[in-house]
């Protein structure tokens, strides 16, 4: 058979078109194959947003199969909220996990994944004044706030100015969450309760139950009070020392901002400062898991990749202080390494006793 010229082209083109397909199917098999995810939903206290938001926190549950979703709430209230359809409850404390448990809430399978110790955020002329009047001691950069003067000055109804900030308008007052919705509010509330009874134990039934006016008085000084700790947070940050001289908040949330929005915290870190409470309590971030789902969450959480993110990028400290390197890789001059005196929270019994007392139960 002659072989003719449209014969060859025809040949070459079969052949470039076979080698074309081949070459493709070869590409195709070689690049990763596409993760399919799962919907995860749950509700987040506020002050986890930033860690949940992040890009690298996203490729670390994606790569797991899960694609997460959140709606904010506070760490009470979360626990009576419908929970159709969710897979996770991400409180921010041990106490509101037992709340939850009292209102039939199952904690089968939950975990400590963070941790943060309660703080005050205050301003440099506040703070200054407040050392002058005996409150607060400076070790260093570090401010630590006495909390058994504290509470006397408030059940005292001292003023600012009685306390040695001159400047200050009405009565001494540290603000905080709604402590009936918000676990920093709760938790500031436990303190306060705990200092009311001595301070040398957790708070009881009992002290509770006798000291329940001064601990309503307190928190009446504050007015309003928002549901969750980071928009109380924003709002100390924008409405300023007028408004918000002093405010119960998590040691995590600067180290955020100073990481996250360096040009924001640059305009405020030679203005606010993290004073200690002496003693505090520490604030340990707890994953309920709902369904499996939710135990898949949990994994990826504990894992120590993002256990490395959220102190590196967020501030939380880990739960087992693994890979826990200085504080002062935030530049944030206040932030403290170590806490040395830190009071353990009254038992559940009292915890309820307290939502009571503040929800107009008592």
């Amino acid at each position: 058979m002659k072989i003719t010229k449209s014969r060859i082209i025809g040949l070459v083109a079969l052949i470039v078109v076979v080698g074309v397909l081949a070459g493709t199917m070869i590409w195709r098999q070689a690049q990763p194959k596409p993760v399919e995810t799962t919907q995860v939903n749950g509700y987040l206290g506020g002050e986890k947003i930033g860690l949940f938001d992040d890009p690298q926190f996203a490729a670390a549950t994606k790569a797991a199969g899960l694609d997460v979703n959140y709606r904010k709430a506070g760490s009470l209230d979360m626990m009576t909220a419908d929970m159709t359809g969710m897979d996770y409850l991400f409180p921010s404390s041990r106490a509101a996990v037992e709340y939850g448990k009292a209102k039939g809430v199952s904690a089968d399978g939950s975990d400590i994944v963070f941790n943060s110790p309660i703080v005050l955020y205050t301003h440099k002329a506040v703070v200054d004044g407040l050392v002058s009047g005996g409150l607060v001691t400076k070790d260093g950069e570090t401010y630590h706030m006495d909390m058994a003067k504290a509470v006397d000055a408030m059940t005292a109804n001292k003023t600012w100015a009685d306390v040695g900030y001159a400047a200050g308008y009405g009565q001494f007052r540290i603000d905080s969450t709604d402590p009936v919705k918000s676990n920093s509010g709760n938790e500031y509330a436990a303190l306060v309760a705990t200092v009311l009874g001595g301070g040398n134990q957790p708070a009881t039934v009992d002290t509770i139950t006798r000291d329940a006016a001064k601990i309503q008085a307190i928190f009446a000084k504050s007015g309003w009070m928002e549901t969750s700790s980071e928009d109380s947070f924003n709002q100390f940050l924008t409405l300023g020392v007028g408004s918000k001289p002093m405010m119960v908040g998590y040691e995590s949330q600067i180290l955020d901002l100073a990481v996250n929005q360096p040009a924001a915290y640059q305009q405020i870190k030679d203005d606010v400062v993290i004073v200690y409470p002496t003693p505090t309590v520490w604030s340990t971030h707890t994953l309920i898991p709902l369904t499996d789902n939710g135990r898949r969450l949990l994994s990826v959480l504990k894992s120590q990749d993002v256990q490395k993110l959220a102190w590196e990028r967020h501030g939380f400290r880990a739960a087992n202080f693994a890979g826990t390197d200085s504080i002062s890789r935030f530049g944030v001059p206040s932030a403290a390494d170590q806490l040395t005196a830190v009071s353990e929270l009254p038992n559940n019994d009292a915890m309820q006793k307290l939502i009571a007392v503040l929800g107009g139960q008592s």
